[in-house]
């Protein structure tokens, strides 16, 4: 496979298809390459119980309102990929897949994207590979020796797995909470977070959280003081699971251990604790290996930009890495205005708007 359009999205998920929606609404020719075998992004891949922080009609990408699930407030991950999928569908988005991106280059007037199964030439690019592929492990002393099993969020599926066993959850995070709130029953559960946990308050969900991260982005861009965005609620959304755990005295966080043992955990004060399982729950970093040859990384892994693009790569525009890239774009709801942005400034580019 191989091809030369005016733009190359590399990612199929939603931060993908959302550049898909805009680009086509401008006429540009496009291609999206998605490295999944089927669509729907990091969705199908998340742990059975997850569940969205908003209401349906407040989850959606532009120009499609995602329909509501039958008997449910808020979605599954299921009900997510079938949306994903219709959308994709719906709006005739030029997906190919499987095709994993392994670099970009600049090539003359152009930027080569080069894959196992093909190379295509743009004019411009926009990555949307988003977090879900490069998952945060610590450098926790012991990690190496410890002979229970060890896995990512990426990794966890379903409580069941776990039924029976002593587990210590790693994380403070969302995943961290919904993840002991899952395991709170049927294991011998053991959660550890670096500060006590900030639950947003009950009534706060996914609506709240991105008119705090639009007003945060509005304050900075106006040169105002920075609000504190999400941060500033708490790190926690007390979603209905984890309300419930917490409610029931099932959710008390222990600080974190100092070291991992070939048996378990252990505090810095000495005190010990068995393990057969550590699952952790410590986030991610942004998927960009691909974009190496460009030779555009900065501090702390990501690529310095002005909104979506990369201040020095005209032609390249990130989407959906976090609020670095526009407010909530790693979000389902946030991602469509600076998708919107991304395939403007692009045509601006182009000269074809």
């Amino acid at each position: 496979m191989s091809g030369q359009h005016d733009v190359v999205v590399i990612g199929g998920g939603q931060a993908g298809l959302a550049a898909g929606y805009h680009l086509r609404r401008l006429g540009l020719d496009f291609v999206v390459l998605d490295a999944q075998a089927a669509p729907g992004g990091a969705w199908p891949h998340t742990w059975d119980s997850l569940r969205l922080f908003s209401p349906a009609a407040y989850s959606s990408l532009p120009g499609r309102i995602m329909p509501p699930q039958p008997g449910e407030t808020y979605p599954d991950a299921a009900h997510v990929v079938d949306y994903l999928t219709d959308y994709e569908q719906r709006y005739d988005l030029p997906v190919v897949r499987p095709v994993r991106v392994e670099a970009v280059h600049r090539d003359g007037g152009f930027l080569r994207v080069e894959s196992a199964t093909g190379t295509w030439r743009a004019r411009a690019v926009i990555s949307a590979t988003g977090t879900w592929w490069r998952p945060f492990l610590p450098a926790v002393p012991g990690r190496a020796g410890f002979r229970g099993v060890q896995l990512h969020t990426v990794g966890y599926r379903r409580p069941a797995d776990f039924a029976g066993r002593k587990v210590v959850v790693v994380g403070g995070g969302n995943s961290g909470a919904q993840i002991a709130a899952d395991l709170a029953h049927g294991t011998d559960l053991t959660w550890v977070t670096r500060r006590p946990p900030r639950y947003l308050a009950d009534d706060i969900d996914g609506r709240a959280l991105f008119d705090a991260a639009t007003a945060r982005r509005r304050a900075l861009d106006e040169g105002r003081s920075d609000t504190g965005g999400v941060a500033s609620l708490g790190d926690i959304v007390a979603v209905p699971p984890v309300r419930e755990a917490r409610d029931a005295g099932l959710l008390k966080a222990q600080p974190m251990f100092a070291r991992l043992t070939p048996t378990g955990v252990e505090w810095a004060d000495g005190t010990r604790a068995d393990a057969d399982a550590v699952i952790w729950c410590t986030g991610f970093r942004p998927a960009l290996s691909h974009l190496a040859p460009l030779g555009l990384r900065g501090p702390r892994g990501r690529i310095p930009s002005a909104g979506t693009r990369a201040l020095r790569e005209p032609r390249l525009h990130l989407l959906g890495y976090g609020d670095w890239t526009g407010p909530a774009s790693a979000t389902l709801i946030g991602v469509g205005r600076p998708a919107r942005d991304a395939a403007r400034s692009v045509g601006e580019l182009l000269g074809t708007r």
